[in-house]
């Protein structure tokens, strides 16, 4: 069985390379740059919550979240989150478990809303799910995200009401 669970040190090591697995394929996370160890820790601890899923039998960390802000001060009540699935696992509904959980520590954070600002368009999968879940497509960016290989395919920006 799957639980999430808040973000614990000793999830440094697996996290940050579930983590940084997804910014070296260059096809979902704006990120260029993996985390350190150091890094790692830091960034997870900084969010307003970070939910990892771990495995109930092997107790290994199959995916995590970073639930923020997505802006500041009068914008500060609309929340933004990053999800990654460790490689092997996708396809396993980890991820829905995931941006569920996200949903609910979101209002418990105080938000009203979540939004995503870069769904990268040939991500199918996420957009599949987000829109199952009742997220709202807002627009589409042309050409908003560099990919890995260098062409740029257009993101989609969602937002879903949590309270």
């Amino acid at each position: 069985m799957i639980n999430i669970r808040q973000y614990e040190k000793t999830d440094c090591q697996p996290a940050m390379e579930i983590w940084n697995s997804v910014v070296r394929e260059g096809i979902a996370f704006p990120q260029l740059e993996e985390l350190t160890i150091e890094e790692a820790d830091a960034f997870f601890c900084s969010q307003s919550y970070t939910g990892v899923a771990i495995d109930d039998g092997t107790g290994e960390v199959l995916g995590l979240y970073i639930l923020h802000p997505n802006n500041v001060g009068r914008c500060g009540h609309i929340g933004n989150t990053s999800y990654a699935v460790k490689e092997g696992f996708r396809g396993l509904h980890i991820g829905e478990k995931l941006v569920k959980d996200s949903l609910l520590k979101g209002a418990q954070c105080g938000f009203r809303l979540l939004q995503f600002n870069a769904v990268v368009a040939s991500n199918i999968h996420a957009l599949h799910l987000y829109k199952r879940l009742g997220f709202t497509q807002l627009g589409r960016i042309p050409q908003g995200f560099l990919m890995k290989d260098g062409h740029y395919e257009d993101i989609i920006l969602f937002y879903i009401k949590l309270t």
